[in-house]
């Protein structure tokens, strides 16, 4: 089944492609986007590091049916990748994100997560989604708080930026279908 767009009321979630490894090498190899990731991923980020993800990681797990990956884009600016989003058939690993540093803290990754968490649930059919994140990762843990997920083990993990305490956050697809979807909720 190919990867659709998703659309949220500001953005674009396009499926990842190879030419986006370009824009990705641009804004990811930033301390503020790496610094709470697994540490699988190099740092110093090499020159080729994201057409390498892209090409031989990402791209072949979506071909197999394994990742379901999205960049994100304002609908003021759709030529500009922001972040991006990945949905993962792996256990206790279903979904992970960055957002470039600029972006942060106004709510497009909340919107991403929401429609993404949905497609898992609602067009995938899967019946739980697990997100582990550094406990030290804020903005993640509060996404993951207000979609109504809950914090389920904490664990040492080694990140890039070393030794940190690891969280992993759930939710069932019932507990996702039967939250409040109100505006106020939002």
């Amino acid at each position: 089944m190919p990867i659709p767009v998703l659309e949220t009321s500001r953005l674009w979630l396009t499926p990842l492609v190879s030419e986006d490894a370009r824009q990705i090498q641009q804004c990811f190899p930033r301390w503020e986007i790496v610094r709470y990731l697994v540490n699988t991923v190099p740092w110093p980020y090499p020159e080729d590091g994201a057409e390498f993800y892209v090409n031989s990681i990402a791209l072949p797990q979506m071909e197999k049916g394994q990742a379901w990956c999205w960049t994100v884009r304002r609908k003021s600016a759709p030529e500009e990748l922001i972040g991006h989003i990945c949905l993962y058939d792996i256990p206790d690993n279903n979904r992970g994100f960055w957002l470039v540093p600029e972006y942060q803290g106004q709510g497009y990754m909340r919107e991403a997560s929401i429609a993404v968490t949905d497609y898992w649930f609602n067009t995938l059919k899967r019946d739980v989604l697990r997100a582990p994140k550094a406990a030290d990762n804020h903005r993640s843990r509060v996404i993951s708080e207000n979609s109504g997920m809950r914090l389920i083990r904490t664990e040492e993990k080694h990140y890039v930026s070393g030794w940190l305490m690891s969280e992993l956050w759930e939710i069932t697809r019932d507990e996702w279908n039967s939250r409040d979807q109100s505006p106020e909720a939002r």
